[in-house]
């Protein structure tokens, strides 16, 4: 299947050949490539071209390279999301024709630390509900989530009771949340998070931390959310201004 009539980088046409292949099902989820030799040769291109489509690839997640091992097909994200869109865990799982669920792991008050009061602020938070989570989807787990409240928000027994933390903090406080601000963390395997993810060892994580508003500016849900990045994608629009 050589590609050398096409104009384009050659790089480029091996990337676009390689989807396309994954997309025919001639490479499947968690498959060995072909050797590098044996890969260049059928595509008619050098291995240093094969190389650099192959590093593209791989940044782009669609291949994991292990070294001295081979090159491996990604698993294709169930759930994507524009990251400028605002919507729980809940909602993007049943959003994909999945149901969603909760496991939880503990729901406890404590005492807030010096970085949650600044926050928090201008709340004046004298003690924070900690809830810790594992989010499934068809009763798979998908992500890890800490969350924390301030009490005078929501009382504990209202989150243990809790699905979707958003429609409870606005059923029971009247306040829509409007907008979060985000940083996004991929991180490498988590001793205690991967495992009950049922995470391979060489999977990564996409860590979320999020502070979310009310529409009048109220710091109301304060969360550390850990997907798993075979299950989970994110992308977002930016215009040029």
């Amino acid at each position: 299947m050589s590609i050398r009539q096409d104009t384009r980088h050659l790089y480029l046409q091996v990337i676009e050949q390689i989807k396309r292949d994954i997309e025919n099902g001639i490479f499947i989820e968690k498959q060995k490539l072909p050797s590098e030799f044996q890969l260049s040769k059928s595509l008619g291109v050098s291995r240093a071209t094969l190389r650099e489509a192959l590093r593209i690839l791989e940044e782009e997640g669609v291949v994991t390279r292990r070294h001295g091992v081979g090159t491996f097909v990604n698993p294709k994200p169930l759930f994507t999301s524009g990251i400028e869109e605002l919507d729980s865990v809940t909602g993007m799982i049943a959003k994909s024709g999945m149901t969603p669920g909760s496991q939880y792991l503990s729901a406890e008050l404590i005492e807030p630390t010096e970085e949650d009061r600044k926050r928090f602020s201008p709340l004046d938070v004298h003690s924070i509900a900690k809830v810790e989570r594992v989010r499934t989807a068809d009763d798979q787990p998908v992500v890890y989530c800490t969350d924390k409240i301030p009490e005078g928000l929501l009382p504990i027994n209202q989150i243990r009771e809790a699905d979707s933390l958003f429609n409870v903090l606005e059923r029971y406080t009247g306040k829509t949340i409007g907008y979060a601000v985000t940083h996004i963390e991929p991180i490498g395997f988590h001793e205690r998070i991967s495992p009950i993810l049922n995470c391979e060892p060489d999977q990564a994580l996409l860590l979320l931390r999020q502070m979310h508003y009310s529409q009048d500016d109220v710091p109301m849900l304060l969360s550390s959310n850990y997907f798993r990045a075979d299950k989970f994608s994110f992308h977002v629009l930016r215009k040029r201004v």
